[in-house]
């Protein structure tokens, strides 16, 4: 994990503390601010003659460290670009140039002169927000499994001085509310990575109670294999058939605006492992299908940021969590399963099981009455045919939810982009024996999933995040904590903070 604690300083000592590191943005064109010339001559002008020589520049992204006193050990320029053309993916490229530089460094102590990235305060604030994020995830380093845990990030403490344009308690609140970000990714991303050997349907249950029992903001209640069976999940259970694990439903209840105010749900897939069932997959790669509860972590993540933000509206997040197993029990391809809703279902390849999991958790949180519904899955491998592994998909049977979510993902710089869901795709799912089947005919395979799902959420507003692209990268890369940034600030938007 990551243990970096975020600060507030003040530009007029920065100059003659003692730190391990101090990093200065540099514009194209503009001279060095009063801060950054200080330091500079604290250092022997260690800054000005790389500059001078092109070994530091304003080019974006461009970093270069310098050697520097026993006061100041070194400097570290970051390019920010022409002050013009600095918008939100320049100022996330230079976050994260400046996050990647210190978790690769052995510093345990920065400061980052932040003052010259605007003169508009709105966006300093924002700017601080992604920088102490993007630090707190770079520092993040999985250990949990490991018999001799390797060292990871030695930074300990960030401090980063924003001047006079923004006053201090809005740059501390940008600082808390980024590192609160940070680690409610960095929780998903642990989760995520936990071996399925670990992080069973069980483990997940126990991290929701741990949530609850962290915040009094919140209340789990976790449903074994009999309420739900006393519930007609009949689609949910299939799932988990042919494990020795048993299934569950965890609901997490963040009570944080007016009792009777309708809540804001998230559903996440939680495949804790995906074998593939009796349509087995194929043995190269399906190490990576502990990542298959991508959805639930985000889940997770989320509701431990909107809790440590205390986020004025109600959340409640809901986690289907099974393991997909082959055995004499599992589900087969060809049977024919009934859904909480009652709707049944004939199921052509026991692999399309995630969506046999949302179903009967969508039907789940009618009961709720919910204000909006956004449920998060690795759905299908087609998302990232069609958008790679840079943005997420999304679904919706309504425009407004949609436009939020996209608007929080280019907010963020969490994004998704939307596909369509109709009739056209939807008759695809058309079963001779049950009211659906829960494949397609072969093409369109992430948007046939979503025209599933589409049916078991007629009664509120919904969308659907496709997340398989953008929650993991690979084994070695790990889990990303994506779509923890997009949802924090959907829900930020809608809580007017």
């Amino acid at each position: 994990m990551s243990n970096v604690s975020v600060h507030a300083s003040k530009l007029s000592s920065i100059a003659t503390s003692k730190t391990d590191i101090i990093v200065i943005p540099l514009f194209a064109g503009e001279d060095l601010s009063a801060t950054a010339s200080a330091v500079s001559k604290a250092t022997g002008d260690v800054l000005q003659r790389a500059m001078d020589i092109g070994d530091a520049s304003a080019k974006l992204g461009k970093v270069a460290s310098m050697i520097g006193d026993t006061r100041i050990a070194r400097v570290l320029a970051i390019g920010c670009g022409e002050r013009s053309a600095f918008d939100l993916d320049a100022q996330l490229t230079v976050t994260g140039a400046i996050a990647k530089a210190l978790a690769g460094s052995n510093v345990k102590a920065a400061t980052v002169i932040a003052e010259v990235v605007s003169d508009d305060a709105d966006q300093l604030e924002r700017f601080l927000e992604f920088l102490s994020r993007d630090v707190v995830m770079s520092c993040y380093h999985y250990t949990a499994t490991l018999g001799t845990p390797k060292s990871g990030p030695s930074l300990k403490k960030l401090s980063v001085a924003a001047g006079d344009m923004l006053p201090m308690t809005r740059a501390k609140k940008a600082l808390t509310t980024g590192q609160s970000i940070g680690n409610g990714a960095n929780l998903t991303r642990e989760l995520v990575n936990l071996p399925g050997n670990v992080c069973t349907p069980s483990y997940l249950a126990k991290e929701g109670r741990a949530l609850g029992r962290r915040f009094d903001t919140i209340s789990v209640n976790v449903l074994d294999e009999k309420k739900m069976a006393d519930l007609g999940m009949g689609s949910l259970l299939s799932v988990g058939h042919g494990s020795d694990e048993p299934s569950k439903l965890i609901v997490m209840k963040y009570a944080g605006g007016p009792a009777k105010q309708a809540p804001y749900c998230l559903v996440g897939k939680g495949i804790t492992f995906d074998t593939g069932g009796i349509s087995l997959k194929p043995p190269k790669g399906m190490e990576s299908m502990k990542f298959d509860m991508g959805g639930a972590g985000s889940v997770f993540g989320v509701m431990q940021v909107v809790a440590e933000l205390g986020l004025n509206v109600n959340v409640i997040g809901v986690v289907a969590a099974a393991e997909n197993m082959p055995s004499g029990r599992a589900t087969k391809p060809g049977d024919v399963v009934t859904s909480m809703s009652g709707k049944t279902i004939e199921i052509l390849n026991t692999d399309a099981e995630g969506r046999l999991v949302l179903c009967d958790a969508l039907t789940y949180v009618e009961r709720f009455k919910p204000k909006e519904v956004v449920d998060i899955a690795t759905l299908t491998g087609a998302i990232i045919m069609s958008l790679g592994y840079e943005a997420s998909g999304l679904f919706a049977n309504d425009d407004g939810l949609a436009e939020a979510l996209g608007n929080a993902g280019t907010a963020s710089g969490d994004e998704a982009w939307r596909l369509p869901i109709n009739k056209r795709y939807d008759r695809q799912l058309n079963s001779k024996y049950a009211d659906m089947q829960n494949i397609g005919t072969g093409t369109a395979g992430s948007i046939t999933a979503a025209c599933f799902l589409a049916r078991f959420a007629e009664k509120y507003k919904w969308a659907h995040l496709d997340v398989a692209g953008t929650a993991f990268q690979s084994m070695q890369k790990g889990a990303t904590g994506r779509p923890v940034p997009l949802l924090v600030e959907y829900l930020r938007q809608k809580s007017g903070r």
